[in-house]
């Protein structure tokens, strides 16, 4: 059993990089995110907007949870905050869990947020130079959690496929 657990700041590619390499590895793919808005029947903006992050970062716990205890081979994405909260960094490099902190710099944040900032209940609404301070500011907070990962994988300048491929790489 091997668990792949790629954490980092939303819009550094999880998702996307995850289904890449549980591709290549023949093991499925889970997005922390989508299986909670599946369970909860409502987006996470929804669900922030219904019943408040705090509510969500428990669900999110048990369903990191749920999957770190699933007894098959998997690749998981999580959510940005997913690490910072409840304790869950400390779950990242357990027996069989290896964990990849996919780094991306404050402009390239800022590039790759600022077209989808509707779909993030934490940035939605923010000006420019607003989204540009919250971003540096979350980075410096949520800095400590990501940096508990296994490894580090810079994400600026490569595409999916090469981000996946040095995390491939690195498995071996």
């Amino acid at each position: 059993m091997v668990k792949i657990v790629l954490v980092g700041y939303m819009a550094v590619g999880k998702s996307t990089v995850g289904k890449i390499v549980a591709e290549k590895l023949k093991i499925a793919f889970v997005d922390l995110d989508e299986n909670i808005e599946k369970n909860e029947n409502l987006s996470i903006s929804e669900i922030f907007a219904n019943h408040g992050e705090i509510y969500f970062r428990k669900k999110e716990h048990l369903e990191l949870k749920k999957w770190l205890e699933n007894p098959n081979s998997l690749v998981i994405a999580t959510g940005g905050g997913t690490p910072c909260y409840a304790n869950n960094h400390l779950l990242l490099n357990g027996d069989g869990i290896t964990s990849f902190y996919l780094k991306a710099s404050i402009p390239v944040l800022y590039e790759r947020l600022l077209s989808e900032s509707n779909k993030r209940p934490l940035v939605t609404g923010k000006t420019e130079e607003e989204l540009k301070e919250f971003i540096a500011k979350h980075l410096f907070d949520r800095s400590y959690f990501y940096h508990q990962a296994t490894h580090n994988v810079s994400v600026d300048g490569k595409t999916s496929q090469a981000v996946a491929e040095e995390i491939l790489q690195l498995l071996n």
